[in-house]
């Protein structure tokens, strides 16, 4: 191996003396490394396209040669350039974390008003509003620190050493020490530590997935190509991040660091601004009417106090205590709590939410636009079909590069004695002609090679063979191996060692078919058919297929040590093609059509090829012509993508294939401008600026540290039906912070309208400040925590999705506000009105308006529980913690009325049970008004 790596036949050299290298140095651009904040934004346009340029440029531009750099230019090079690392993204520390819970439109309006209760001397008030504040900030720390840790925890740590040759010598280095212009030596299995131009190529395939978005392994060449030939295409290059997956070769680093592919691309996800998750839209609007509606009230207050001839320095008071009954103190924790209950459920379905504020986002999605390679597939080519000439279809079961399935007919049966025998054969030459691994240890099987060569060991295993027993039977004389110039590999072996020299093919049908005189069907060897074959093929690769021929023959004569089929000229016969694929996870059929139910678009976005696209997302019902499907190169057509053609293109379409980085931001950046809120799923480093553009990026576990950087949310198992999981989490989240909001607003409300009557009226203040606060964050406050923790309702994911320029509040939350709140106000203002009317001292009969308001909040929380059904229709299953916090708050109000301390501070004291009895009569009248409403409407939209 060392030999292979050490020649330096065929490699121009350029060298150069050392003086004639420092004079270059001083004069090269090369050399002259700009900082990160001095790179234009057209940088990448002006980059040096190596793949246009031969080997003998190359090395002139690098001032390097095929030996290597010295030791001590490279170490020069390493001080220039840094060492070769992205920049890594500093995780949130405990402070910004912590800081970050305050910025919240709600928590702005109670810090204002705290700040009103300490200029007021009013400690009290002060206390509690703070006390919300510090609590809502603990949580929300708490949550969000753990999914930071859990995130964390998913980075792959490991310390990449890299072969490299320098100034003749071969040694292993830290991936970190290499430098523009090291040779690297390449064989299977190595990762790429910098940008490559390939200089040496022998059976050199590359998987470029995480870059690329194509499952397929890259053959590399040393051709010089086009200037303007896309990244895909480049098959001269090698970049950082990708895998080699079988051969041998060798390359010249061209970029390091941030300048490789994936540099840039991580540069580019640092300029893009995201776009706003859903729940903060719709908390700064709602706290933007709540204020408005706040102040309105406070000044028709403050004018009726004022016409009845109140002093000023009073009616302010009064201003600030209808303020403090107005806001819903207990919102910011009730809705953090909710957002961090539902980031707990996610997390046991395998998603990691990362900020709270992603949770409701996940739910709000009305779009998914999801990568196709290790998302929607499991990322690992699996032979599907087998056609035996002239056209019998076998369909082969499992996916992924394991053993487990078996090959039937298309109709289910199992294949007859013939039709087992040709399979066979079939599958013995594939084994044979293999350079693949595939076993199994400690129950788990394992593969090394080209995919392709691990999928044919798996389709030769369900066939019925052993395939490392075939091949170790088999007396190997030659091998050819695959090269994407020749198209084919061949092997040349003896069934035993006097026996005549056979050769078992594959290869592409163009390459093979030529030299096969006879194909093997039900009915014997009969004469070669090229046009039935090559319609069979036609009609595979049409369903995105990838498809191979398998052959086999005899060769007379001798055989030399690397005969090309073209020099042997065997006459071999036909054996059949296998149809490959990269399959569908086993689930995702499924979440795609819930996410259909939910009326949630599905899009698929990839760097694969159109017909490959095409043939997945027909299979998922995503779509089902040509018409639906844009290629990149239609897209670079369309012209700016702030165009509204270009964005009204991108609507209609359903398919996205052969898509660069930045063009896949562009198609998400065009849905979020049509109103859309977007969810983006990916794995690899060119799913980074969409990740970043979008409301929500989902990243799979498995994928880029720079994918799981960027997104708000890791999905563990990199299923597509645990993102489903986590939407239907997210409407539960959105729900229950709708229930909350429900709860605290109608009754906030039920003050305001008690305070404005009572102050009509020319009565006293119904409730002091202090009491009001007890009733919004003691009372209400922590049913408004346990009533986040309800249970999803029947047809969560059958509902369409929220309307993105839906508000908190829509019609059937305002209705339901509004009349909620209007039955409490009305009814405690009435009792109010016949305590002082009885003859009642005030501070009594504020004892009992205080004890009849909580035990309005204790029947008006299930009101809360559905805005569709009957409270009588909920179970109480759904929520125990719930009905066991009423219980506990009405006790804790009572215990209060009992205790000194509250006794002084509430100015509460002890009630008869015949009077407690009285009041609990009158607030379950609450749950009658809202029954009565929610009969009402369900019979008008039955009618409707």
């Amino acid at each position: 191996m060392t030999g292979i790596f050490s020649s330096d036949q065929d490699i121009p050299e350029g060298d150069m003396d050392k003086r004639g290298l420092e004079e270059k140095r001083r004069n090269s651009q090369f050399h002259e490394k700009p900082s990160e904040s001095e790179i234009p934004e057209s940088h990448d346009k002006d980059i040096t396209p190596w793949h246009s340029q031969r080997s003998d440029e190359v090395f002139k531009e690098l001032e390097t040669s095929s030996r290597g750099l010295d030791p001590e230019e490279a170490s020069i090079r390493l001080k220039e350039y840094g060492e070769n690392t992205l920049p890594a993204k500093k995780p949130p520390g405990l402070a910004e974390i912590v800081l970050h819970q305050f910025k919240s439109p709600l928590i702005y309006i109670l810090l204002i008003a705290g700040v009103i209760a300490v200029l007021l001397d009013d400690l009290r008030d002060a206390g509690f509003i703070f006390l919300v504040v510090i609590i809502n900030a603990v949580i929300g720390t708490i949550q969000e620190w753990k999914a930071e840790q859990s995130a964390s925890q998913l980075q792959t740590i490991l310390k990449i050493m890299s072969r490299v040759r320098r100034e003749g010598a071969e040694k292993e280095i830290p991936a970190e020490e290499i430098v523009p212009g090291d040779i690297v030596l390449l064989e299977s299995g190595s990762r790429i530590p910098a940008d490559l131009r390939i200089l040496r190529a022998t059976n050199l395939t590359v998987d470029e997935s995480l870059l690329t978005g194509e499952s397929a392994a890259v053959q590399k060449t040393v051709d010089v190509l086009k200037e303007d030939a896309p990244v895909s295409d480049r098959h001269n290059m090698a970049y950082a991040g990708s895998t080699a997956i079988t051969g041998r070769g060798c390359g010249v680093v061209t970029a390091t660091g941030s300048r490789t592919e994936v540099g840039r691309i991580a540069r580019a996800v640092t300029e893009t601004e995201s776009a706003k998750p859903p729940l903060l839209i719709r908390m700064e609007d709602f706290a933007q009417k709540v204020g408005i509606a706040v102040i309105a009230a406070s000044v028709a207050m403050s004018a009726i106090a004022l016409a009845q001839g109140t002093a000023p320095i009073e009616v302010f008071f009064l201003a600030v205590a209808l303020t403090v009954s107005a806001i819903p103190e207990g919102l910011p924790v009730g809705v953090t709590v909710a957002l961090s209950i539902a980031a707990t459920r996610m997390a046991k379905r395998n998603v990691i939410v990362r900020k709270l504020s992603a949770v409701e986002s996940l739910g709000s999605c009305t779009t998914i636009a999801t990568d196709k390679t290790g998302t929607l597939t499991v990322n690992q080519q699996t032979a599907r079909m087998v056609l035996l000439p002239p056209g019998d279809y076998f369909e082969a079961s499992g996916e992924g590069y394991t053993p487990e399935g078996e090959v039937r007919l298309k109709n289910g049966d199992s294949p007859g004695t013939e039709d087992e025998e040709r399979l066979r054969r079939l599958a013995v030459a594939a084994a044979i002609c293999n350079e693949g691994a595939l076993s199994q240890k400690n129950g788990i099987w394992v593969h090394h090679g080209d995919a392709i060569d691990v999928a044919f060991l798996a389709l030769a295993s369900k066939i019925g063979i052993d395939p490392e027993k075939t091949r170790k039977e088999a007396k190997i004389v030659a091998e050819i191996p695959f090269e994407s110039e020749r198209m084919y590999a061949a092997v040349y072996y003896k069934d035993d060692k006097n026996g005549p020299v056979k050769v078992a093919v594959k290869g592409a049908m163009e390459a093979v078919l030529p030299y096969c005189i006879e194909m093997n069907t039900s009915e014997g060897t009969v004469p070669i058919d090229p046009d039935v074959l090559n319609q069979e093929l036609n009609s595979l690769m049409e369903k995105g297929y990838r498809a191979l021929v398998v052959a086999e023959g005899q060769v007379s004569g001798k055989v030399e040590d690397t005969p090309e089929l073209e020099s042997v000229k065997p006459e071999l016969t036909f054996l059949g093609i296998a149809a490959f694929i990269d399959p569908l996870r086993p689930d995702v059929t499924e979440a795609v059509h819930t996410c259909k139910r939910a009326g949630i678009d599905v899009v698929m976005i990839t760097g694969d090829h159109p017909k490959t696209a095409l043939a997945i997302a027909s299979e998922l019902d995503i779509a089902h012509s040509k018409e639906e499907m844009i290629t990149g190169r239609e897209m670079e057509e369309f012209g700016d993508p702030e165009l509204p053609a270009f964005i009204s293109a991108i609507e209609k379409a359903r398919v996205f294939a052969r898509v660069t980085p930045v063009q896949k931001m562009n198609i998400v950046d065009a849905l979020v401008r049509r109103g859309h809120f977007v969810a983006v799923t990916g794995d690899g480093v060119n799913d980074a600026p969409a990740l970043q553009r979008a409301n929500i990026g989902v990243a799979m576990g498995s994928g880029t540290d720079v994918a799981k950087d960027t997104s708000s949310m890791i999905v563990t198992d990199d299923t597509f039906s645990s993102i489903v999981a986590g939407v239907e989490e997210g409407r539960i989240a959105y729900d229950n912070i709708r229930k909350v909001t429900l709860l605290l607003i109608s009754t906030g409300l039920a003050e305001v309208i008690l305070f404005i009557f009572a102050l009509a009226m020319g009565l006293p203040i119904p409730l002091l400040a202090v009491q009001l606060l007890w009733l919004n964050l003691v009372t209400n406050g922590i049913q408004g925590v346990a009533l986040a923790f309800e249970a999803g309702e029947p047809g969560t994911m059958y509902r369409k999705p929220r309307k993105p320029e839906e508000g908190v509040f829509n019609k059937l939350m305002i209705n339901q506000t509004m009349l909620s709140g209007a039955a409490i106000g009305v009814i405690a203002f009435a009792v109010w009105v016949w305590l002082l009317g009885e003859g009642y001292e005030e501070e009594w009969a504020r004892n009992l308006l205080l004890l009849l308001m909580v035990l309005f909040e204790n029947f008006h929380v299930f009101n809360c529980r559905s805005e569709y059904r009957s409270a009588f229709r909920v179970p109480a299953r759904n929520n125990y913690f719930l009905v066991m916090g009423v219980i506990m708050m009405q006790g804790l109000h009572i215990s209060a009325m009992h205790i000194p301390f509250f006794q002084g501070l509430l100015g509460a004291s002890p009630v008869s049970f015949e009077i407690w009895f009285i009041l609990f009569i009158i607030a379950s009248s609450v749950i009658a008004v809202m029954e009565v409403f929610k009969r009402v409407r369900a019979a008008r939209n039955k009618d409707m």
